[in-house]
């Protein structure tokens, strides 16, 4: 038994604990920053978004506009019925402007091309909508024809 009830204060840490606390606390903390920046997608800058020239586009537009023709031949032909010509030009014109820009512009509707820098895309797929959508009776194919002729020899 002790003969002399004193009072002992709390044993000090050492100081070596303290900075090892914090040199864990700043690895942990580079660690995170490491996989954050290691992981997020890069920026896009404006010249990485531009549509490489990845085709020869007055072949492109030579192609597409033998494939109008032909809609427009077999229609005067009454081998398409005029609303399903009306729908092959519209597919036509969005495949050419996939094929010349790179923007899947057949899943896009005139509001998404629009919003989109495509201002001639949506003002031609928006002329079409009344032969594709409209009741009958339906506008001419060769108006139509000549519509997305016209879009596609001024592309680019």
């Amino acid at each position: 038994m002790q003969a002399e009830p004193g009072f002992y204060s709390p044993l000090q840490y050492s100081p070596v604990w303290m900075w090892a606390g914090l040199a864990l606390l700043a690895v942990v903390a580079g660690w995170y920053v490491f996989v954050f920046a290691a992981t997020r997608h890069p920026r896009t800058t404006a010249h990485r978004m531009r549509a490489a020239s990845l085709t020869d586009l007055p072949a492109l537009k030579a192609a597409y506009l033998q494939r109008i023709d032909d809609v427009e031949r077999a229609a005067a032909a009454g081998q398409r019925s005029v609303r399903a010509s009306h729908q092959d030009l519209s597919r036509l014109l969005r495949s050419f402007v996939r094929d010349a820009s790179g923007v899947d512009a057949l899943r896009m509707t005139r509001q998404d091309l629009e919003r989109h820098p495509l201002p001639a895309a949506a003002s031609a797929v928006g002329a079409l909508y009344p032969g594709e959508f409209g009741q009958e009776p339906l506008p001419p194919v060769s108006t139509a024809a000549a519509r997305a002729r016209e879009t596609v020899s001024t592309w680019g």
